[in-house]
């Protein structure tokens, strides 16, 4: 791997765990600056998210300060230039999912772009 994929996997690692902090997605501005302006996520509850519904859930009040997911098997791979996929477990509490994430460089800096969780039984 090079030196430059590997700075560009660690950026990409680096703002899924800030939008995994709860106190990063208690702040509109906070998760705008990590969420591409087209950004979808399939949740893991099938529920379709865009920036205007992740906002309206993150910054309405309805997420808990609680701590963050625990993470585990987080790798990353350049599937081209300025685009990581993240694939990665969490454990929230019980509720446990795999997770999939595309963050593509732009002008701003790394954004996510898609992301999707599939519950685990």
């Amino acid at each position: 791997m090079t030196d430059e994929s590997e700075r560009f996997i660690q950026a990409a690692i680096d703002g899924e765990m800030r939008l995994l902090d709860p106190a990063v997605r208690a702040v509109p501005d906070r998760v705008l600056e990590l969420l591409d302006p087209e950004f979808h996520e399939i949740g893991a509850s099938g529920r379709r998210w865009d920036v205007e519904s992740i906002l309206a859930v993150t910054s309405g009040g309805t997420v808990s300060p609680k701590s963050p997911a625990e993470v585990s098997d987080m790798s990353g791979t350049v599937l081209a230039p300025g685009l990581v996929h993240l694939t990665y477990f969490t454990d929230d509490q019980g509720r446990r999912a795999w997770r999939s994430s595309l963050w593509r460089l732009t002008e701003t800096g790394w954004r996510m772009y898609f992301h999707q969780g599939t519950l685990v039984g």
